[in-house]
């Protein structure tokens, strides 16, 4: 069998190019100085380099040149330098998701022999995480009552490299003090990494959290950008932000490792909706606040956790951190921040079918994970099977818990009332 070779020679002189190499390697280029409200959008997965001493001059870790597109491109650093602004931090990484974030930080701090320490009401994927992936690699995981200063502090151990933490926790809104749980960590000498979704760098400054000679604040901020930054329900990004230049190279090594990137479309949108965040969290915040307190006064509601209400959980170390004389962007209407996220617990006498009813009778409110898009969600839960330490400061009865959008409040609160009569009756 034999093969032919290509021709490979030159054309002839004054003979142009093929039609598709003159495509490809097309002349023109744009005139510089178009300026618009929105940034141009890069997407590329090969990055040219005019000379083999510039490809081999190029760095990518500090953001003064590019390699390839999975280790930034102008459009991911853009948003990544904003979203370092919005979070108070020096630095910032883009990653496919809220968990992977969370995934990024562990895989690049932890090693075999190690221990992680976690929150009991914490993001149920970051504690499967740990629970099996972690365990897979011989590091193990400690689970701690985030409202108990003196249980966090007993559960460091000298094999503990990393804390997690959440303000607040997961479906049950518990606020802990989180100014004491980073000096813990501090004096201990662990690294505090803080899920930090919820406040999403307007309702308490993660690097900042209280007055002092020496900053006082959580060396990690991670950010599922799925929610209120994204603001849409459409895209899927999470965020890593440091201000420690070291400890920002080690994750971004590991993240480098793993392959993490972002798409172009995706990033797009995140910065077409980054400058409203503040305005939309606002008005997540106000609606919520009204339909929590409304829901207080209803017969088959037995508790209302929000951490902005006296009384819910943790509520003195919001209005401490989040309160009006706290809040990052200002205090709304004297009110501080505080989300558009909250949970109820449903009287006991009622069973799950009745509380399923409940939820199913709502025709406005749809159920679906996640929250910070304009549609309100709302999703039951089975707590016994979250949590791993008994909840006393929780009513007894079943966990609802409401995301809410950007509907008319009266018209949610309309719908609410009509699905409690219609599951409940008059209580």
């Amino acid at each position: 069998m034999t093969f032919s070779v290509p021709d490979t020679s030159v054309r002839p002189e004054g003979e142009a190019p093929g039609l598709t190499t003159r495509l490809v390697h097309h002349a023109y280029q744009p005139p510089a100085g178009f300026a618009a409200p929105q940034p141009p959008v890069y997407k590329a997965s090969t990055v040219i380099f005019p000379t083999v001493a510039a490809m081999r001059a190029r760095e990518w870790k500090d953001k003064t040149s590019y390699t390839y597109g999975l280790h930034g491109t102008p459009t991911t650093y853009q948003l990544e330098e904003r979203l370092a602004t919005l979070e108070g931090g020096a630095q910032c990484l883009l990653v496919p998701s809220g968990l992977a974030a969370i995934a990024n930080v562990s895989l690049a701090l932890l090693r075999t022999g190690d221990e992680v320490l976690i929150p009991d009401n914490a993001y149920g994927p970051s504690k499967a995480l740990a629970e099996v992936e972690l365990r897979h690699y011989g590091i193990r995981h400690t689970v701690y009552d985030p409202m108990d200063l003196a249980d966090l502090a007993a559960r460091i151990t000298p094999a503990t490299r990393l804390v997690w933490l959440e303000a607040p926790g997961s479906v049950t809104m518990e606020f802990p003090d989180l100014a004491e749980q980073v000096r813990i960590c501090r004096a201990r000498g662990v690294v505090a990494a803080l899920d930090n979704t919820w406040g999403a760098g307007l309702a308490f400054a993660p690097f900042d959290l209280a007055p002092g000679s020496e900053p006082l604040g959580v060396d990690i901020s991670v950010h599922a950008l799925t929610k209120y930054p994204s603001g849409g329900g459409d895209v899927l990004m999470g965020s890593i932000t440091t201000r420690d230049q070291a400890l920002h190279l080690r994750i971004k090594l590991a993240h480098m490792r793993l392959g993490l990137g972002v798409g172009a479309n995706d990033v797009e949108a995140l910065l077409r909706s980054l400058p409203s965040t503040a305005l939309r969290y606002a008005a997540h915040d106000r609606a919520a606040r009204e339909l929590a307190r409304w829901l207080q006064s209803q017969p088959a509601v037995v508790q209302v956790l929000h951490p902005a209400l006296p009384g819910s959980p943790g509520h003195e170390h919001w209005q401490a951190l989040c309160g009006p004389h706290q809040g990052v962007q200002g205090a709304q209407g004297g009110q501080g921040l505080a989300a558009g996220l909250f949970s109820m617990v449903i009287d006991e006498r009622f069973g799950q079918d009745a509380v399923d009813a409940f939820c199913d009778g709502l025709r406005l409110f749809k159920l679906g994970y996640s929250w910070g898009g304009p549609m309100s969600l709302v999703v039951p839960y089975e707590l016994a099977s979250m949590r791993e330490r008994p909840t006393p400061h929780l009513k007894p009865g079943t966990v609802v818990r409401f995301s809410i959008g950007l509907e008319d409040v009266e018209d949610l609160r309309a719908d609410l009332a009509q699905a409690l009569l219609g599951a409940f009756g008059g209580a």
